[in-house]
């Protein structure tokens, strides 16, 4: 395939179809910026050749123009001889590098659509190269995410979770039941605070039984 007819290809290309039949997306893109770039170093060998190619071919049309006007100017000369014989045949050259030089003519501008539409495809090829790079970081972390969410969906589905989550529950009433028997030894002792705190109640208590029994004897003491 010439290096032509693969720019066509890619540059026409639908990277999303491409990369929708493709078994491993970030791999597929990998190959196709890869052939990218491999027809893009080719395409600008090859314009390089090309505008060596015209360089060389103005060179050459310039060349047959000044060639052309010299043997007019020797005709000019033969005519004024009185040399037509020398004129005719200076004619002759004239019009063989007038030819010539219309021949180089066309190829120039046959070149210069060439180098014209090489310009153009190396200006879409890069495009493609920037859009496939850009898609490219896109899948790779993509594909990163959907490994972690794999692994993480795989390992809630496996029954080793579960078993881990009954086991912790059976711990936690092991848990229970252990400070459960603790508290119970607590039960019925009474602490230091609990002694005072009883106390401080009692003292409360006598302090209201004082003011009832003098209200009733203020009461009394009136009748």
């Amino acid at each position: 395939m010439s290096v032509f007819s693969r720019m066509s290809d890619i540059v026409n290309s639908n990277i999303n179809a491409l990369l929708d039949k493709a078994e491993d997306p970030a791999k597929m893109v990998r190959l196709i910026i890869q052939e990218m770039e491999e027809t893009l170093v080719e395409v600008r060998s090859t314009s390089a050749r090309a505008i060596a190619d015209r360089k060389e071919l103005t060179r050459r049309h310039e060349h047959l123009c000044r060639e052309a006007s010299e043997w007019e100017r020797k005709a000019e000369l033969a005519v004024a001889k009185d040399r037509d014989d020398l004129a005719r045949a200076a004619l002759v050259e004239k019009s063989k590098a007038d030819e010539v030089a219309a021949a180089v003519e066309a190829e120039l501008g046959a070149l210069e659509e060439t180098l014209a539409k090489l310009n153009e495809d190396i200006g879409a090829l890069q495009q493609k190269i920037k859009d496939a790079k850009t898609r490219q970081n896109a899948i790779l972390v993509r594909g990163e995410a959907a490994k972690v969410r794999l692994g993480v969906r795989r390992q809630l589905s496996d029954h080793n979770i579960d078993d881990a989550m009954s086991r912790f529950e059976l711990y936690e009433r092991k848990m229970d039941d252990l400070e459960g028997q603790i508290e119970s030894y607590d039960m019925g002792k009474r602490t230091l605070s609990d002694e005072i705190e009883q106390l401080e109640t009692d003292e409360a208590v006598d302090e209201e039984l004082e003011k009832l029994k003098a209200r009733i004897r203020d009461a009394a003491d009136k009748n």
